[in-house]
């Protein structure tokens, strides 16, 4: 059977690093970039509404806030802070949860979190930084917003227990977060195809 070409990330991953040499051309390639990232500010609120959460129960609990706004297809962020803590606690949200989603839209009105367009021409810890600022958004959750809804290729989630989990598995030993921040310099500048190498790593058996 003929050797499948790899796409430039498991390319480079593959002659930079022997153990994900060994790994990478089994998996599914990384994904290519998606051709227009969605708005920030929306990403947030849904990341918010799903922590802690099963994901048939956040979709219930997120479209039931939708549903409190029926004059567009997704609340604004003026909509949101116009609308009183007791109409979104009724639909589902916690108190922390309310709170941090007015902090969201209150930070997207001010122009600490950008729009879609404007996100585009930002560094990764621009992005960061500004996103962050939102109570209840951590660098986790923005690192994710990078790599899967902009396709950023050099991010490295090194507080992800997925990703450490499969270093260990692949390079047969514990990796603290600061130790993997400096092991994944290697990868660049494909450590988000290098992240979701690791994350097939631990969920599979391809060691």
């Amino acid at each position: 059977m003929a050797r499948r070409k790899l796409a430039a990330p498991e390319a480079h991953l593959v002659k930079v690093c022997e153990g994900m040499a060994r790994v990478a051309p089994l998996h599914d390639p990384f994904p290519i970039k998606p051709e227009r990232s969605p708005d920030p500010y929306q990403s947030l609120v849904r990341a918010v509404v799903f922590q802690q959460l099963s994901g048939k129960a956040a979709t219930t609990i997120l479209n039931r806030v939708i549903a409190l706004f029926p004059r567009s297809d997704f609340p604004s962020p003026n909509s949101l802070l116009k609308a009183s803590d007791e109409k979104l606690r009724a639909a589902g949200l916690s108190r922390q949860k309310t709170a941090a989603l007015k902090d969201i839209a209150r930070l997207r009105v001010s122009g600490v979190i950008p729009d879609a367009k404007e996100i585009e021409h930002l560094g990764d810890e621009e992005i960061v930084e500004r996103l962050t600022a939102a109570r209840g958004v951590g660098r986790w959750t923005v690192q994710m917003h990078l790599i899967f809804a902009m396709g950023r290729p050099d991010v490295m989630p090194i507080d992800d227990l997925g990703v450490r989990k499969g270093a260990e598995k692949l390079f047969g030993r514990p990796f603290t977060p600061k130790e993997l921040d400096a092991f994944a310099e290697r990868w660049g500048p494909w450590r988000s195809a290098a992240a979701w190498h690791l994350w097939r790593v631990a969920d599979t058996k391809t060691v």
